[in-house]
């Protein structure tokens, strides 16, 4: 049972690690339109007039070894994955995370470390979702925030052994 367990981590593990284009064949959620900015179709929840309007704001900082570390800063929201699955709230829930309009993975909190992007310029968007999975919408756009990141190229290290 230990050992069944164990190969149940790992594939876990080998998920979070497989490149976001090995993604793109799962299917969308449901059939109503997609934002523009992905690839992923979700049924969208309306913020009410009565209520604050929840935002997002995406921020890279650079990994000192590789990658980017991603900073969500969020207002009038709350990460709730406690309550994943359940009845949809304005102000709560989680975020999807989207590298070049295709979806790589929920987000349960405000930091996520993105590591294994190619060299070149990336789009990362992160859009809030309730507990359901619906996507936000405050005025008819989904409440998300988009930056671009560009990996440079890895210099291969200097041999001091002329």
């Amino acid at each position: 049972m230990v050992k069944h367990l164990l190969l149940r981590s790992v594939g876990a593990i080998v998920l979070v690690l497989v490149p976001p284009t090995l993604l793109a064949h799962q299917p969308p959620h449901s059939s109503t339109p997609s934002t523009p900015t992905t690839s992923h179709q979700h049924r969208q929840l309306e913020i009410p007039p009565d209520q604050p309007v929840p935002t997002v704001k995406l921020v890279a900082h650079p990994d000192a070894i590789r990658g980017v570390n991603l900073e969500i800063q969020v207002t009038n929201f709350t990460f709730a994955p406690q309550r994943l699955n359940s009845k949809s709230l304005a102000t709560e829930g989680h975020a999807h995370l989207y590298v070049n309009g295709k979806k790589v993975t929920r987000l349960y909190g405000t930091w996520y470390y993105l590591g294994d992007l190619p060299p070149g310029k990336h789009q990362i968007t992160v859009t809030l979702n309730t507990n359901a999975h619906e996507d936000l919408v405050y005025g008819s756009k989904v409440i998300s925030s988009s930056i671009m990141v560009d990996v440079p190229a890895i210099v291969p290290s200097v041999d001091h052994h002329h």
